[in-house]
């Protein structure tokens, strides 16, 4: 797994999923035409704080579900952004081969100090086909 953090770039935002997808969500998918519902394969995207004895250790996990008929390569942009509207953390993820069907699971560190007040957002989604 690769990550690059990246800056920069105004673009909108979508409120990073939680543990399961919503019953919207599904709905949404269902109608959604073969390519447009590319972004609920991102079935969960959330903070994990792992802190102990002080040391502050928030990592961000996720699960990829590979809803296409093809082997398929995940791009996604985040950030994390405070309750006073400040950007605290941003990055992109990556998760590679994921087959048709399969569920992908991941996990990596970030330099946020506490999860109190932080609401994770999706600035950008990608799935493109793996060969």
């Amino acid at each position: 797994m690769t990550v690059i953090a990246v800056g920069g770039g105004d673009e909108s935002t979508t409120p990073a999923p939680s543990g399961t997808a919503t019953r919207k969500a599904r709905q949404e998918a269902k109608r959604t035409p073969q390519g447009k519902s590319e972004r609920a394969d991102l079935v969960s995207f959330r903070l994990d704080d792992r802190s102990e004895a002080g040391i502050a250790s928030i990592w961000i996990v996720w699960t990829i579900k590979n809803n296409s008929s093809e082997k398929s390569d995940y791009s996604w942009d985040w950030e994390a952004v405070d309750a006073s509207g400040t950007r605290l953390a941003n990055g992109t993820q990556l998760d590679t081969d994921v087959r048709p069907g399969q569920t992908a699971r991941g996990e990596y560190p970030t330099t946020l100090k506490s999860v109190k007040g932080m609401k994770l957002d999706i600035t950008s989604f990608d799935r493109t086909a793996s060969y």
